[in-house]
């Protein structure tokens, strides 16, 4: 039995299923509910109840401030309404969703070692495989207390296949089940898509891609959709991977198999650790992945369409970089927040 949500001062009203957010309701009934990261850590779906009650299911989610919380607001991606409830949020188009997301079961049809602690999942559902390139999936896991946010790096295809290049993360309750007990034939579901930073065709600019570890993921699946596009006939990307050390650096074996590249594809590896550069000479760009932009861009950022995907620090580095001496404009910059 679902619950009836309203948002104050409008007709919108959604329906929310008892095992869903109201976030995720909000979305799959196509309302432009604002949010980022889907998983507690931005804020961007902040609300406050009018009238109704909620379930919180992770009440110490670092997205709310203790200002937050003294105007009792909520994070929408972390509450289900009990009953029927009111809140006042302000929607936004940009936040409508392209392709409504979904629930799908899946099954592991194989995986493949990407570094030596980055690994690509593919999976398989009976439906096709719709979503923007760039965008997420949440991926429900079989003894994991909550689902788990992983981008999508292949392409949407009619046949059903959605692939995750996944970093393991040292103790991750997640990661551990996916790399250590997963095996082909093992189901998860996918409740796809998510993410407001996907492929935009419809712009004449050069494209930027930036990644760090598993941000990998959605900017391949972003330079892949260019080039099925037939975009990169007259435009080029760059596409920039930070790696802490040479050995993890990846991207490039998935770019070589794309028209254009060492031509109008650029692939451009910077190591942040110079120690282990050094160790083992290593002939390419150090520092962190930011500061390679304008050694290689010069002055022409502004004339570049941007999307990013990797650490916190990363991210907000490359916002203050575009926005600050180089003065990108905000709609130029595209990537989703994650903690």
């Amino acid at each position: 039995m679902g619950h009836r949500i309203h948002i104050d001062g409008s007709s919108l009203v959604f329906e929310q299923d008892t095992t869903d957010t109201v976030l995720r309701a909000a979305l799959r009934a196509g309302i432009g509910f604002p949010y980022e990261c889907n998983s507690g850590g931005c804020g961007s779906c902040r609300f406050e109840i009018v009238s109704g009650g909620v379930d919180v299911l992770w009440p110490g989610a670092p997205g709310l401030t203790e200002r937050d919380r003294r105007k009792g607001r909520q994070l929408a991606c972390q509450c289900r309404a009990t009953g029927v409830l009111t809140i006042r949020v302000r929607p936004g188009t940009e936040y409508l969703p392209r392709i409504a997301p979904r629930r799908r079961p899946a099954r592991l049809i194989g995986s493949t070692d990407v570094t030596h602690d980055i690994r690509e999942f593919r999976f398989a559902t009976d439906a096709p495989a719709d979503f923007t390139p760039g965008q997420y999936a949440s991926l429900k896991l079989d003894g994991v207390a909550a689902p788990r946010a992983y981008s999508m790096s292949n392409l949407p295809n009619a046949q059903g296949q959605w692939d995750f290049q996944i970093r393991r993360v040292p103790g991750g309750q997640a990661t551990a089940m996916l790399f250590d007990r997963l095996a082909v034939g093992d189901r998860v579901e996918i409740d796809a898509p998510y993410g407001l930073a996907g492929l935009r065709e419809d712009n004449p600019r050069d494209i930027v891609c930036v990644a760090g570890g598993s941000g990998l993921a959605p900017m391949v699946s972003i330079a892949r959709g260019a080039a099925a596009a037939g975009m990169l006939a007259s435009r080029r990307l760059h596409f920039f991977y930070g790696a802490r050390t040479p050995r993890d650096v990846c991207g490039d074996h998935f770019l070589r198999e794309l028209p254009g590249f060492g031509a109008s594809l650029q692939f451009h590896p910077v190591v942040s650790d110079t120690a282990s550069a050094d160790a083992a000479g290593w002939p390419g760009d150090r520092g962190f992945v930011h500061e390679a932009l304008p050694r290689v861009l010069g002055d022409s950022l502004a004339g570049h369409e941007f999307y990013f995907a990797g650490p916190p620090a990363m991210t907000q580095a490359l916002q203050e970089l575009l926005m600050g001496p180089h003065r990108v404009p905000y709609p130029q910059i595209h990537f989703d927040r994650f903690f």
